[in-house]
């Protein structure tokens, strides 16, 4: 039997995720905004449990319809074949949401719904009460401009939660975004990953992750396993196969290495803890170390990084001089690439280096760019001499803001040393805590 299968991700993920549903095998993929769509069997539904790294659930299609009123709500829903995913003993709640339609009351619609499928399955199994005592069969609807989508759940609990990270510090970073980020920096089997604001370490856990074919979902259970079949197909064996399957194919062998610093004890230590749950300790090194002292001798190294911004752990003021520092120790050379993600609109102008790319991501509901440094930059003492009243968005990529341009200085001077701020160490948080 062969399902519409659709995935909802995080704004600006949608191409990456497309890209991973289209190694696994999956046809007819569609993308749209905050979601990819494509066709498979039971078994694709497994493997993208089981192996889609920035998807935030798996879910079937079960249909859609124009609906404006509670009415025609009802009656779109009793329409659906319900009997073939849902069985008589099986719990079946609904939930969902709805945004510039008609229809405004999410519980009413919930209980509208609900009400229709109801109706539906008592008919097609013949009882008036249903004790739904077994395994959970999530519903989910969306409705948009008056169309409604009904969905069922497979994943259970989002596919973000690897499994690794039981607790994080107070501004980690979604797996599924440092995921997404990770394949747009192509990190891969011989990557050298430095992470210089490591937090709980997920973009070391996730890279290495990566790096060693490591299914992400490997280390953790999905709402479907307990489903007696789908459809005639038992999910439990199909989740057996391939777990086998996923486990014969990593690779202890490769050359990645990662690298993860914090100023913050804690944040060491459950970095070092996290990945060690994830099965990738061998390759990861963690160490407390301040942004103000960074440096790397490799020679080839890629540095992903989500450093405080002040909309969250820092006031703004000290996430700029935060910034200011990374400017000054992360050193342009060929080789070695940045990919900085920050929701501050003048990112670009603090660090003194125009982005070679950007890519608008969301953390959360947070809009953030991701600043993508690859070709080496342009030295400070080389840059262009330029108009002083040019704003950040005026720069060529790889072009050197000057101090002088655009903003002038009180009180802190371009001096000896490191700079606006001695070190990253006058910009920390008023409270204890990881940087981000």
């Amino acid at each position: 039997m062969v399902y519409q299968i659709s995935c909802p991700c995080l704004f600006g993920l949608e191409s990456v995720l497309a890209q991973e549903i289209r190694a696994l095998g999956g046809e007819a993929v569609q993308v749209s905004d905050g979601r990819v769509t494509f066709l498979g069997d039971a078994q694709m539904v497994v493997k993208a449990n089981l192996w889609l790294r920035t998807a935030e659930r798996v879910q079937l299609l079960i249909g859609s319809y124009h609906a404006s009123s509670f009415e025609q709500l009802f009656e779109g829903m009793y329409r659906l074949p319900l009997e073939r995913y849902i069985g008589a003993k099986d719990a079946f709640p609904v939930k969902g949401w709805s945004l510039n339609s008609t229809l405004t009351s999410i519980p009413s619609c919930q209980s509208i719904l609900k009400k229709a499928a109801v109706k539906r399955l008592g008919e097609k199994y013949r009882i008036s009460w249903f004790e739904e005592s077994g395994p959970i069969h999530q519903l989910q609807f969306t409705i948009l401009k008056d169309e409604v989508t009904i969905l069922l759940d497979t994943s259970g609990v989002g596919l973000h939660k690897r499994g690794y990270r039981p607790t994080a510090n107070e501004a980690p970073i979604k797996e599924t975004l440092a995921a997404g980020i990770l394949q747009l920096a192509r990190v891969g089997e011989d990557t050298a990953l430095i992470d210089p604001f490591c937090g709980s370490g997920t973009f070391l856990a996730e890279g290495a992750m990566l790096a060693m074919h490591i299914a992400p979902g490997l280390r953790r259970t999905f709402g479907c396993e307990g489903w007696q079949q789908l459809e005639g197909v038992s999910l439990a064996q199909l989740f057996a196969q391939e777990r086998a399957q996923a486990v014969a194919n990593v690779r202890k062998d490769v050359s990645f290495t990662a690298q993860g610093y914090d100023i913050d004890p804690y944040a060491v230590q459950l970095a070092k803890d996290n990945v060690y749950r994830a099965g990738v300790a061998a390759c990861v090194r963690v160490e407390q170390r301040d942004i103000a002292d960074f440096s790397t001798d490799l020679p080839k190294a890629t540095i992903i990084c989500n450093p405080p911004y002040g909309e969250r752990l820092l006031e703004i003021q000290q996430a700029e001089k935060l910034y200011q520092v990374m400017g000054q120790v992360f050193e342009q050379r060929r080789f070695l690439n940045y990919y900085i993600i920050s929701p501050h609109e003048s990112f670009e102008r603090l660090f003194g280096l125009g982005a070679d790319k950007r890519r608008k991501l969301y953390n959360g509901m947070i809009r953030c760019q991701l600043f993508m440094y690859y070709k080496g930059g342009v030295a400070l003492s080389t840059a262009k001499k330029t108009n002083p009243h040019r704003t950040p968005s005026d720069f060529a990529a790889g072009e050197r803001w000057r101090p002088s341009e655009g903003r002038t200085h009180s009180g802190d001077h371009m001096g000896k040393g490191r700079g606006v701020v001695g070190s990253a160490r006058d910009a920390r948080p008023s409270k204890k805590g990881p940087q981000h």
